[in-house]
């Protein structure tokens, strides 16, 4: 699951904005921005949400689940070694 403010905060690390990140990963910006607007995790169609995890992973963010390895803990995201945007 990904949150709404991780999909900010990735973007913010990419410093891209939404219209961008619609256009990596195939989706229009209306679906962005409902994605983005969701309270908590990110509602949407599996495949949607999958592309725009894919989009992040291949520009660089790693999205870090609840409970998974991160010096701090809990949810946020990182960038991964090389993936200076």
């Amino acid at each position: 699951m990904m949150t709404a403010a991780q999909m900010r905060a990735a973007r913010a690390l990419l410093g891209i904005d939404q219209r961008t990140l619609a256009e990596l990963a195939g989706l229009s910006l209306p679906t962005i921005q409902r994605m983005e607007a969701s309270s908590g995790n990110v509602r949407g169609v599996v495949g949607s949400l999958t592309k725009v995890v894919e989009a992040l992973e291949a520009a660089g963010v790693e999205l870090i689940g609840e409970n998974s390895p991160s010096p701090a803990g809990g949810r946020g995201v990182r960038l991964k070694p090389g993936g200076d945007a």
